[in-house]
């Protein structure tokens, strides 16, 4: 791998460089920042392997959804109808990573960071999904991005889907038609090939839970369909695609790691009455066991199909066999915990995720729990013994304020990434087997159906401006991998 430490001799100049870049007034000591309220942590607590990062995805960040033979994707489709996005916008210009990729980069890198994950939109290699020939100019971004990531001293962590389908092929049927499974294989192939001699770490899926209900049952992601039937073909086709890609990706890179990342919860009771332990269970089922069973060779869960009767997805000869081809690691996103009520009628299981009073939340309104983090991957180690487990996301957001100075002092940010942290060498001090933790986000971005409402990043973007400016979370991410605390 390329670690920070190994190619530190290599880098030290170009650090230099970089904090030159980035305006002096934005960037503040932190050692002279209080944290006397924060939990002791330093990075020597972690091994010298361990892989930190921070996430983005394709859609969120880069822009440019109309230069150089990028297609249309659902989410363009999904923003242009009024009343999808809180706040009117879109990705059309995002961050515009497209132009200031090296910029962003160098950001990165200038924190302490030794991998960057993100995605590739699919559109961008094929404008119809797919097709004879790939388009040269897609592959020919991704791959000077790749390049300045290893420059950098980044290890290349690659997303091939984080839900910007083609448009053309959401209008044969998308995930639910099942011819959208090859032509997953067929651009999982030729981007493999292209890149796959720099890049060994490959995630398929990001969170397909949202992928298919999110976007096919409560319509609120792209493409706003609302049909459950739809919703749970299309979770099965996208778990079946990723695994027919997986032997595609191991044939065309030698050494190749994979897995998919999953969005999963801590669950909890809202009583101890046997009504909504019940169903706690049944919420379990859909929410975290319809993915991980199968992925792990156990068929979807018995219990939820019954459920489901005639909602149920048609599933093929041999496609549990496919679902569950090995993996080398499970990237887990985690946010918040769920409280689960019974609720009959309500939904496909009859359950409602209630909020309990007196827990801090994010301005999101999701409760802010690293508890929950520890109990989660505790019972994914004793139930599914994935072999790495990598936090792929976690983050948070808050109304951020900019000073006069131009300082934004996200004390709560910095916080709950601190606390999570606190929580991840816990986790590693039970001996569970998590080897990375990866910062949702690098960069401010368009934050899906909530438009550009809600910040997660680690850095400040002005949408106007397109200025970067590192939060006080940010610094102390950067000040704690550099052993500065």
């Amino acid at each position: 791998m390329t670690s920070v430490d190994s190619d530190c001799a290599m880098v030290v100049a170009r650090i230099g460089m970089l904090s030159k870049k980035i305006d002096p007034c934005l960037v503040r000591n932190m050692k002279n920042k209080k944290t006397d309220d924060l939990p002791l942590l330093k990075r020597t607590d972690f091994a010298l392997d361990f892989r930190w990062g921070c996430s983005t995805s394709s859609y969120q960040i880069e822009g440019g959804v109309d230069l150089d033979g990028r297609g249309e994707s659902i989410w363009d489709r999904f923003c242009a109808t009024p009343g999808h996005i809180r706040d009117g916008s879109s990705g059309a210009v995002a961050c515009d990573h497209y132009h200031r990729w090296p910029e962003d980069l160098d950001l990165a890198r200038s924190l302490g960071t030794n991998a960057y994950r993100f995605s590739i939109a699919w559109p961008r290699i094929f404008a119809n999904g797919r097709g004879l020939a790939p388009n040269q100019k897609g592959l020919d971004f991704y791959s000077r991005m790749v390049d300045g990531m290893l420059e950098r001293g980044l290890e290349p962590w690659v997303t091939l889907y984080h839900w910007d389908l083609p448009q053309a092929l959401q209008e044969q049927g998308g995930w639910a038609n099942r011819d959208t499974v090859d032509a997953f294989v067929e651009y999982t192939d030729v981007v493999s090939r292209h890149l796959g001699d720099r890049i060994k770490h490959w995630i398929t899926h990001n969170e397909p839970w949202c992928t298919a209900f999110h976007g096919n049952y409560e319509g609120v992601h792209a493409p706003g369909l609302k049909d459950v039937k739809t919703a749970l073909q299309v979770c099965h086709n996208v778990l079946v695609s990723h695994g027919l890609a997986i032997p595609v990706i191991r044939r065309n890179v030698p050494g190749a790691r994979v897995g998919a990342a999953l969005s999963l919860h801590p669950l909890q009771s809202a009583s101890d009455s046997a009504q909504d332990v019940a169903a706690t269970k049944r919420h379990d089922g859909l929410r975290n066991r319809w993915f991980l069973d199968p992925l792990h060779g156990r068929g979807y869960p018995a219990d939820i199909w019954r459920i489901l009767g005639d909602k149920a997805p048609m599933v093929q000869d041999g496609d549990l066999a496919t679902i569950a081809t090995p993996t080398d690691f499970l990237g887990v996103n985690y946010y918040f915990p769920e409280i689960v009520a019974d609720a009959p009628g309500v939904g496909v299981m009859s359950t409602q995720v209630i909020e309990s009073d007196n827990v801090e939340r994010t301005a999101f309104g999701w409760e802010v729990s690293p508890e929950g983090m520890v109990t989660l991957l505790g019972r994914l180690a004793k139930d599914y013994q994935p072999a790495e487990i990598y936090l792929t996301e976690n983050g948070s957001t808050y109304d951020d304020v900019l000073s006069p100075e131009g300082n934004i002092d996200d004390v709560e940010r910095r916080r709950y990434l601190v606390r999570h942290l606190q929580a991840t060498r816990e986790i590693v001090a039970q001996g569970i087997p998590v080897k990375g933790y990866f910062a949702w986000s690098l960069l401010d971005n368009f934050e899906w159906a909530e438009g550009y409402i809600r910040r997660f990043g680690l850095t400040h973007v002005d949408f106007e401006t397109q200025q970067r400016r590192l939060k006080l979370s940010g610094e102390w991410y950067g000040a704690f991998l550099k052993g500065e605390l």
